[in-house]
């Protein structure tokens, strides 16, 4: 209960953390919050509170600090404390006790969609507490890649005219038509405007097909290593998932006969053209087995292809969807990974059948999507900024992927190896001695630079996923100097 009471305060603090250039004392700072919170009832009256130690740990401070913050609330009767026994909040406050609040707390523990990735989380609670952190963790883009003042123009001349309600059940239709468009030109795609389904990102696409067309206890096929594995959306809606092994033409599916033989898959999820993380392609006649084998077995595949457009050489890979055989796939993108992940724009294209269901859920969630990030998309893809900004997209891209490996080669050379992405915005990378991905992790923290361990993504241990993206140009070749530190501090550790 003790650890389960930490992780709470962490996500109530990650917001919070005391001001060291206030002329108040710390301690005053931390009592305060936590009278705050109790106040509030996130700790209720007899609540037990996480130990003088690890709320020290929390906040970087001195243990004695806290103890001056616990004596200044048990001053004001807030919190009680008994020889051998853990400090709680008080049942007596002056509160009538007709109106105590719940136990916040507890609620919070429960619930079917269980939390993020530890790993994950200790990952984005350090980059809110520390801006310092270089980060190669986050999936997207700098703010400097994404056309900033096209949208702005765009925003300038837009007016706002929302369409009558029922034409808007699958998302805008000047959106939809629009996206049609654009499949067509950029990914060989033929669909109608009806066979979309606007989504909040490629994230609620994957959420609706997992709530809506599979049931508890079915068994999906997945990627290994693969970013769904990082998901627990998946865990949440109780299915169990069994991996195909990727290396580096992509995706083996050759296993997947014996995997529905053996566990009935009813789904499998792939990502085939700049997989995320490993930055793979699937290679052309792996491709043509996947789509043979998936017909012959009536398997629905879900292609997420969100990086296709990215490609560093002159024309983008097309996708499963594209083929002719590809009756089979459901095909999610999202405009995240390359122009303005602010709008929050992804997209299901799917037979009018699951369409009309995952609307359905759809609206029952939210009432609908917002129709002016919706009318910006439409009129972005259309517009002439698209195509110029693809274009300095990609130069950039290129710039910071030669300068990671540049930087990992002069700084980790004899301790790592990599292969160069042709697409994307990861570079996957193993570390040849044994190293503890969490020992390793809490080192590069420490060292001020973050990046995801492979083993979030279902990898063995000591491989690590670098979006190269993220962070400026010039912030990469310190922060990789950064992580050799950590690197190979780790794996000094690792030898004692």
């Amino acid at each position: 209960m003790g650890e389960n009471l930490t992780g709470l305060i962490k996500q109530v603090f990650i917001v919070w953390k005391p001001d060291r250039r206030s002329s108040t004392p710390i301690y005053l700072q931390i009592a305060d919050r936590l009278q705050h919170l109790i106040a509030e009832g996130e700790y209720s009256p007899g609540s037990p509170l996480p130990s003088e130690r690890k709320l020290a740990e929390l906040f970087d401070v001195n243990r004695s600090t806290i103890v001056q913050a616990y004596t200044e609330l048990r001053a004001h009767g807030l919190i009680e404390s008994r020889p051998g026994s853990k400090t709680r909040v008080s049942l007596h406050q002056g509160r009538d006790q007709g109106a105590l609040p719940p136990e916040w707390h507890r609620y919070a523990e429960n619930g079917v969609f269980l939390p993020n990735v530890p790993f994950l989380r200790h990952i984005r609670e350090a980059l809110a507490q520390n801006p310092s952190i270089i980060d190669f963790a986050s999936g997207k883009l700098s703010l400097n890649l994404s056309p900033v003042q096209e949208i702005n123009e765009i925003m300038r001349n837009c007016v706002y005219q929302p369409e009558p309600e029922n034409d808007s059940l699958l998302g805008f239709p000047p959106l939809r038509r629009a996206l049609a468009a654009f499949l067509q030109k950029y990914r060989g795609i033929n669909v109608s405007p009806d066979s979309i389904l606007i989504t909040s990102g490629s994230q609620q696409a994957l959420y609706l097909i997992t709530q809506c067309l599979l049931s508890p206890g079915d068994a999906v096929a997945v990627e290994a290593p693969s970013y769904t594995l990082s998901l627990s959306m998946f865990q949440s809606a109780g299915l169990r998932m069994y991996r195909l092994p990727v290396d580096e033409y992509g995706v083996r599916p050759e296993g997947l006969r014996t995997l529905q033989k053996k566990y009935r898959i009813r789904m499998l999820f792939v990502n085939p053209n700049f997989q995320n993380p490993t930055g793979t392609l699937l290679h052309e006649e792996r491709k043509k087995l996947l789509l043979e084998t998936a017909g012959k077995l009536r398997l629905p595949i879900v292609e997420d292809d969100q990086f296709s457009l990215t490609a560093y050489g002159l024309d983008s890979p097309p996708p499963l969807k594209a083929e002719t055989d590809a009756v089979s796939t459901l095909y999610i993108g999202s405009f995240s990974k390359i122009a303005a992940s602010g709008l929050r724009i992804g997209w299901i294209v799917a037979p009018a059948s699951v369409i009309r269901r995952l609307s359905d859920a759809r609206r029952q969630m939210d009432l609908g999507f917002s129709v002016i990030p919706q009318q910006i998309a439409a009129k972005f893809m259309a517009s002439q900024y698209f195509d110029p900004h693809m274009d300095r997209l990609r130069r950039e891209l290129i710039l910071k992927r030669d300068t990671t490996a540049e930087a990992l080669r002069k700084h980790l050379g004899d301790l790592v190896e990599f292969t160069v992405p042709q697409g994307g915005l990861h570079l996957w990378c193993r570390i040849l001695p044994e190293v503890s991905d969490s020992r390793l992790l809490d080192e590069a923290l420490r060292q001020r630079v973050a990046f995801v361990p492979g083993s979030v993504y279902g990898s063995g241990p000591g491989y690590m996923r670098l979006t190269y993206a993220r962070p400026n140009a010039e912030d990469i070749e310190p922060g990789i100097s950064r992580l050799a530190a950590a690197v190979r501090t780790a794996v000094r550790a690792a030898a004692e």
